[in-house]
């Protein structure tokens, strides 16, 4: 893709004008003691680069047309320990920058890229270490004042133009994406099919993981929820250590990262493989939601199209089941929903799995556009409580897909895992 990165920064120093813009990539982190978090680099960085290593920091000269990086030295001893480096000249020429240099002048040679600049972009604020590592070189500049050197007077987020391209994704994202959802589906049905009563919770997502890893996506997207029983009611639950039992349900809400992109879906599904009635009763309704839900992405509907259609379904089925009382119109209006659904429709997906991007525009939501990826995700989480019947106490369901918007309207690219009821049943009756 490297003729796809250089386009990009292209696309973004016409955007900053003359300006200056600087983005360092992800530091490394340290796990415990001397070992070290597996590398994953900045998303932004990633996005115009393509470059992987760590201990690198992106330099766009607009006024010169010139995409400049800084990186680790070449070091065969550092090889033998810890792998390949490009090293400036490599990298230069295998994606497409016009200067490279070690990442240990950047100090040296920064204050002298700035003066002169009319402006600089960096992305303020995420990182107090780079933001005081960039006073200092402006302040370097600010000292040259008497030989008539000047440093930037006017500074801009970098991320506010980066957000606002990566939100439409081009056509070979679209591909990685299809391919992080059909690898992410194929894990779905196979911890479904391995699913029984008795099984551990950590077992299922070890399925998921074998899944992502045998197809060559090494990382999940996010920690993984494999969430049986009550522990579904638990939005963001990780522990994924209890014993799955007979009767109760599984919420997985899992996905892979593929060459730096996300999948993200959820199924919810009984460990025995059938539905009890209050089970099915729930499921349904949170299945019409999603349903409703995703026939509302498409081009030029407003953000809040997907939500408030399955929010309307979600509310008539509380109130069919007796969980709520009163109107459609009136739940929504006092809130009262939010014991059963506390959440949003969904999020933006690409490099980061909660996607990056503005939603209103001169404070006003913003319509979907073709190229946008974004997932649909309602749910029901029914804690006991003094007014909900005792039939439907820990049962937590979500359904989650990921919609790529298109030209007509969309494409739902995580469809190949089953979530009709019937669907899922005879899934589990043929396993």
């Amino acid at each position: 893709m490297t003729q796809t990165h250089v386009a990009r920064r292209q696309r973004l120093m016409s955007q900053i004008g003359e300006g200056m813009a600087i983005l360092p990539t992800a530091p490394e982190a340290i796990r415990n003691a001397d070992t070290h978090y597996p590398y994953r680099p900045d998303s932004h960085f990633l996005y115009l680069t393509g470059f992987a290593e760590p201990g690198a920091v992106l330099v766009l000269d607009a006024r010169a047309g010139k995409s400049i990086l800084f990186c680790r030295e070449k070091n065969l001893e550092r090889e033998i320990w810890d792998g390949f480096r490009h090293g400036p000249e490599g990298a230069k020429e295998q994606f497409g920058f016009d200067e490279a240099y070690p990442v240990s002048e950047l100090d040296q040679r920064l204050p002298d890229l700035l003066s002169g600049q009319p402006q600089l972009w960096w992305n303020v604020g995420r990182s107090p270490a780079f933001d005081q590592q960039v006073a200092g070189w402006l302040n370097a500049v600010r000292a040259r004042f008497r030989t008539g050197e000047q440093a930037p007077p006017r500074f801009g987020d970098l991320l506010v133009p980066l957000d606002e391209m990566r939100m439409v994704k081009d056509p070979g994202e679209i591909a990685t994406l299809r391919r992080a959802g059909q690898i992410s589906a194929e894990a779905h049905v196979r911890a479904m099919q391995s699913t029984r009563p008795g099984r551990y919770e950590y077992q299922v997502e070890a399925e998921l993981l074998h899944t992502f890893v045998s197809h060559g996506a090494r990382f999940p997207a996010y920690e993984s929820i494999v969430a049986g029983g009550a522990n579904a009611c638990t939005l963001h639950y990780v522990g994924n250590d209890c014993r799955l039992n007979d009767g109760e349900m599984l919420l997985i809400d899992a996905g892979c990262e593929l060459n730096g992109y996300a999948a993200d879906i959820t199924r919810t599904f009984p460990v025995n493989g059938r539905f009890s009635g209050p089970q099915r009763d729930l499921y349904e309704v949170v299945l019409a939601a999603e349903l409703a839900g995703i026939d509302a992405v498409k081009p030029g509907a407003v953000w809040t199209a997907p939500g408030d259609a399955a929010l309307q379904v979600l509310v008539r089925g509380m109130l069919d089941l007796k969980l709520l009382q009163g109107t459609v119109d009136g739940v929504i209006e006092s809130g009262a929903f939010r014991q059963f659904y506390m959440h949003s429709i969904g999020h933006m997906i690409g490099l980061d799995v909660h996607d990056v991007g503005q939603r209103k525009q001169g404070g006003e939501w913003r319509s979907y556009q073709p190229g946008m990826c974004t997932t649909i995700e309602p749910g029901l989480y029914i804690r006991p409580a003094d007014n909900v019947p005792a039939a439907f106490h820990n049962i937590g369901i979500r359904i989650e897909d990921d919609v790529l918007v298109t030209e007509t309207g969309r494409e739902v690219y995580t469809a190949a895992v089953p979530k009709g009821v019937q669907e899922i049943e005879d899934l589990m009756r043929a396993q």
